[in-house]
């Protein structure tokens, strides 16, 4: 028989609520002072002040060297098994930032240093749920993906089609995301006419700037296709860069590759805004298991905003990924034979301007 609660534990577990929407109030600069919220949402002002301080909910509480409640672990394990079924088992790691994340968020005023786990806390996490276990990555085999090993391929188009299945996901919200670099000074490989007496690839003369730059891409199952994600190497944002194309957008990178910060502002900043209307409640984005994709910034953005991220085995995204053979490939051997046009012409040298 389930355990009869007092009515004092059960007023306070009313309140809690009100009590966490005021505290996000205060969060939010909605109220000033924890009085104007306590009278706001109707809940005793010292408690919201003993809240507000760290002091849990007794009935969520843990003992002593516990730094989350039962509640918020077992979200961390949910999330942890959800990403795994899809495609990206986490490490240690990336369990441990979700955890130091979490943290942060509770904290009204940023302390310096911002709070964190012990070294040990995930070894300790996995082992305080049954359903988690720690094991040692697979390598994939390069050479299997080369031959199209069914072992691999097929199980993940089951998963695709379950995920499809759960969720109702209409072919009009599937969409495939990757990014490719570029040489802004490159021809592509040509076909060219010389000597019958020369043997091996003849050497041709390149505009010499050898600067790369990162384009990412979106499409949709139905041909949809979003305005690109330009990524330049540069520490500070020039202004000549705005005048790009309506839509394009312009990051930097000291090293022009796409980092946790830059996937998190492409999802958040250019993929939602640019989404046409849904046809259903979820999107599918299709990526690879690059680790910018598999932060839990990234994760939690795709939750918040109703979007099912599904990772594609590894080393086969040049089977399995329609941008890499759909889109890039022709992208940058058009690219590269306007190159060669243009040092024809007597252009000696191609800048980000050129390349836009």
């Amino acid at each position: 028989m389930p355990p009869i609660r007092s009515q004092k534990s059960q007023k306070l577990v009313q309140q809690e609520g009100p009590l966490l929407l005021a505290i996000k109030a205060i969060r939010d600069g909605q109220y000033l002072s924890a009085a104007a919220a306590a009278r706001a949402f109707n809940v005793p002002v010292s408690t919201l002040k003993h809240r507000i301080k760290g002091r849990q909910f007794w009935d969520g509480s843990r003992p002593s060297g516990h730094k989350f409640t039962l509640l918020e672990e077992k979200s961390m394990e949910k999330w942890l098994l959800s990403m795994d079924s899809r495609g990206a088992a986490l490490t240690h790691a990336m369990l441990r930032d979700m955890a130091n994340l979490l943290l942060r968020s509770r904290e009204l005023i940023p302390s310096d240093p911002p709070p964190k786990v012990g070294k040990n806390w995930t070894t300790e996490f996995v082992k305080r749920h049954q359903t988690l276990s720690t094991r040692l990555s697979r390598k994939y085999n390069y050479e299997r993906a080369l031959s199209e090993d069914p072992g691999v391929i097929l199980p993940w188009f089951k998963l695709v089609e379950h995920t499809i299945q759960k969720y109702g996901i209409t072919s009009d919200d599937i969409y495939n995301f990757d990014e490719s670099g570029f040489a802004i000074g490159i021809s592509s490989t040509q076909k060219v006419i010389t000597s019958a007496e020369y043997h091996g690839r003849r050497g041709v003369l390149q505009p010499g700037n050898r600067e790369w730059v990162t384009v990412i891409e979106c499409i949709g199952a139905n041909g949809v296709a979003l305005p690109p994600y330009i990524i330049f190497k540069g520490k500070v944002f020039l202004e000549r860069w705005l005048l790009k194309p309506l839509l394009w957008s312009v990051n930097k990178s000291p090293n022009r590759w796409t980092s946790d910060e830059i996937g998190n502002d492409w999802l958040k900043k250019h993929f939602l805004p640019y989404l046409p209307i849904r046809k259903g409640k979820y999107v599918l984005l299709i990526l690879d298991g690059h680790s910018s994709h598999l932060t839990p910034e990234f994760d939690k953005i795709c939750e918040e905003n109703d979007v099912i991220s599904l990772c594609m085995p590894a080393h086969a995204s040049h089977i399995l990924q329609p941008l890499d053979v759909g889109c890039f490939s022709v992208l940058k051997r058009v690219y590269g034979a306007l190159v060669m046009e243009e040092m024809r012409l007597g252009v000696n040298s191609i800048d980000k301007d050129d390349f836009i």
